[in-house]
């Protein structure tokens, strides 16, 4: 192919100009431009640097660094797609620029000025269409949405997280009732019905957050993603549901271990934010908050009996945040027959090998030690047991 063709070509490249500016391609433009000149140290830096890039992103070839870039990078076309938008113009103008980037793909970038050095190889190849590219837009979404799962917002932008700590479904114990809930919800949102904000409550310990967090384990719930944010950000959440508006993916927003002082005005901002907003409610994004306090705010003998005339109305107002939350799901301490028939449960599985009335007896122990009768304290002991016996 005459390479003076595909440069121009490129250079036309404008839907998917982001990918074009990536270093990847940059040095891929840049070897082709060194060649046309035929310079050959630039030719030869060029290429290393290509092939250095790729290989650190575990590519053999460009072509399927191409297919993730496509498909992974923010673009008008990709916007328009995932909603089920179409435009003529603009698809016939992404055909071509596909075609373009096919041609880089399989086109080796051979040359009397590379021949002679002992450079590494590449892979030539190219074998997607531009339906299938539709047809993953359609499904997955295009940009970081479709890459990642799991994100925390910063305050600033979003930072996806790509080995997210999700916990499997089996290596969650007791509270069956409880999660089941949660997961409802989370399918309901998938399915596209109206579902209500979620508030897990109770003591520590118990696996509230790692409830929410396993969502991501379950095999029917791929289209659903995890935005973790602190309440330092609350005022973030208005713009960052427009940001999701219109995405085909569904979108919870967690916030761990929320709490609230009496005189916090923060918690008024979550309150507008869940329910009483003029902004309509998007129906691909629901709020999952943790919490050790059952009503989320923290009120003080003295706040509930000061000089206020109606203490009633003063109580209702501090309190009236966790009613926005239409799904409280208590998690409260095992009680002490559950506590042990955990524990037994949990030494079946790690292989812990004690005669049960020792191992009750230890149990037993154990939680006077370490208040608290959850599964957090449950594995902690047999961890320590199993430590011990050198298991």
């Amino acid at each position: 192919m005459d390479l003076s063709l595909l440069r121009s070509r490129l250079r036309c490249v404008a839907n998917f100009r982001p990918v074009l500016e990536t270093p990847v391609m940059t040095a891929y433009c840049r070897t082709l431009d060194a060649l046309a000149a035929e310079n050959a140290d630039d030719a030869c830096e060029s290429w290393a640097n290509l092939y250095y890039l790729l290989k650190s992103e575990g590519h053999g070839g460009l072509g399927g660094w191409l297919w993730d870039a496509l498909r992974f990078t923010e673009t008008p076309y990709g916007h328009l797609t995932e909603r089920g938008g179409e435009d003529e113009s603009l698809t016939a103008a992404v055909a071509e620029e596909l075609a373009t980037f096919q041609m880089a793909a399989i086109t080796e970038l051979s040359s009397p000025l590379l021949q002679s050095l002992p450079l590494p190889r590449l892979i030539w190849d190219w074998n997607h269409t531009l339906e299938e590219l539709d047809h993953f837009y359609r499904q997955s979404g295009c940009g970081v949405f479709a890459r990642y799962r799991a994100f925390r917002w910063t305050g600033r932008e979003l930072l996806p997280i790509p080995e997210p700590d999700s916990p499997q479904p089996w290596e969650l114990w007791g509270y069956q009732a409880q999660r089941r809930q949660v997961e409802d919800n989370a399918r309901a949102l998938l399915e596209g019905k109206q579902v209500n904000h979620v508030l897990l409550y109770g003591d520590s310990g118990t696996g509230k957050s790692a409830t929410v967090k396993s969502l991501l384990s379950h095999p029917d719930l791929q289209g659903l993603r995890i935005i973790e944010l602190d309440k330092d950000h609350l005022e973030d959440i208005p713009a960052l549901v427009r940001l999701l508006d219109g995405r085909p993916q569904k979108f919870i927003l967690f916030l761990d271990d929320l709490a609230f002082e009496s005189r916090d005005a923060t918690y008024a901002q979550l309150k507008t934010i869940l329910e009483g907003s003029l902004e309509r409610q998007r129906d691909n994004v629901v709020v999952y908050a943790t919490s050790n306090r059952r009503n989320l705010v923290r009120q003080t003998a003295a706040e509930r009996l000061g000089d206020e005339m109606d203490v009633a109305e003063t109580i209702e107002e501090a309190t009236s945040l966790v009613q926005r939350f239409g799904v409280r799901v208590p998690y409260l301490s095992l009680t002490p027959k559950e506590f042990l028939q955990m524990v037994t449960a949990l030494a079946e599985t790690y292989g812990l090998r004690l005669p049960p009335d020792e191992l009750r007896e230890r149990a037993k122990q154990w939680e006077l030690r370490h208040p608290g009768r959850t599964p957090r304290i449950a594995k902690q002991f047999i961890s320590y047991e199993l430590e011990h016996q050198g298991i």
